[in-house]
């Protein structure tokens, strides 16, 4: 079932953009990708470059963007926040992992007051934050933690009018922590978000979700595992209760196949390297990250920071480029639904 998006909006959409770790790809891609055909692919956005003002123009040069032809008509403007130490691509520095977050605290609280519309992130390196001395496991849990939600889902879709879309019960975690993090009446939680955002922010009438197992040919009956018959199953049940088109559990080894994917829009997946591998080998340079569950829209890429290729103007912008696509399709179903929702 295709979502079916308004071509236009009455208001410029505003989009936040977060630059991610200085040492890293993020920058430059950012530039690159509103530099590619951003006034022609979006007409009706405006986007906010949130970043350190001479880390861009350097990285711009470096790159081959010309800056101050991408910021002259003004739809796409600079939002200076300053680093702590001057940044040089592919060196690591911890002095600059407060300045990441920095970033983020202000997507975040712009887009909760209604400054901005949405808010797409490039990515940013865990390891720099967490030498700095702020304990951080990734996006999702951060933006949970400051938009004041319990429960999140991270969602990682495909392009295209049908794309592949697999979400997470589970996300940074180590795999022999996902059994016990797995429960009924939160795996319900997690299907109620999904079918939620799904109707809409994207469009979705009835959204059909299907839902792997966590053993290997989904428990055997019990004999290889009983999440499926004691978690898993029942959560289904009750979410189907509850009127959501969900289905399973399926072994995750036969799921990922045209069959079973055709009649889907989403796959829920038990842990991280579950449902995540199929969906980057299908889709990756071309793959959007998003954040369901949060009172605001997030977006991200689906890689890292890409130090060996930072500055080098080698990397590739597709997946940003989907990801700004994806937020502003976001955007303009929300105020669809908006609108509807006032008639």
């Amino acid at each position: 079932m295709n979502a079916v998006y308004p071509e236009t909006s009455a208001a410029p959409l505003r989009i936040a953009i977060t630059t991610g770790e200085p040492a890293g790809v993020g920058p430059e891609l950012t530039l690159q990708a509103l530099a590619a055909d951003g006034a022609a692919r979006w007409p009706d956005a405006h986007f906010i470059i949130l970043g350190d003002a001479a880390l861009l123009a350097e990285r711009a040069a470096r790159v081959g963007v010309d800056l101050p032809s991408l910021l002259a008509d003004g739809r796409v403007r600079v939002s200076h926040v300053p680093l702590a130490v001057p940044a040089y691509a592919g060196r690591l520095d911890p002095a600059n992992g407060r300045y990441v977050l920095a970033l983020l605290d202000a997507a975040i609280d712009g887009a909760q007051s209604g400054q901005f519309d949405a808010m797409v992130t490039a990515p940013l390196q865990k390891s720099t934050i967490n030498d700095a001395g702020v304990p951080f496991s990734g996006h999702t849990e951060y933006l949970a933690e400051r938009t004041g939600r319990a429960q999140v889902v991270m969602m990682l879709s495909g392009a295209g009018d049908h794309p592949l879309r697999v979400a997470l019960a589970t996300t940074h975690l180590p795999l022999s922590a996902v059994p016990g993090a797995l429960s009924i009446s939160g795996l319900v939680e997690i299907l109620t978000i999904i079918e939620h955002d799904l109707r809409n922010w994207f469009g979705l009438a009835r959204p059909r979700i299907l839902v792997t197992g966590l053993n290997p040919h989904a428990g055997e009956n019990g004999y290889l595992g009983r999440e499926e018959i004691d978690i898993i199953d029942p959560a289904i049940h009750a979410a189907q209760a509850l009127g959501i088109d969900a289905r399973g559990p399926y072994p995750a080894d036969t799921l990922f196949q045209p069959r079973y994917l055709d009649e889907a829009d989403c796959v829920l997946a038990m842990f991280h390297d579950q449902g995540l591998p199929v969906l980057k080998y299908a889709t990756f340079g071309a793959g959007v990250n998003i954040t369901l569950g949060l009172p605001i829209i997030r977006t991200s890429v689906d890689h890292g920071t890409a130090l060996d290729l930072a500055g080098t103007g080698n990397a590739d912008c597709g997946s940003l480029q989907e990801a700004l696509d994806c937020a502003v399709r976001m955007e303009r179903q929300r105020r669809l639904h908006s609108a509807a929702a006032r008639v």
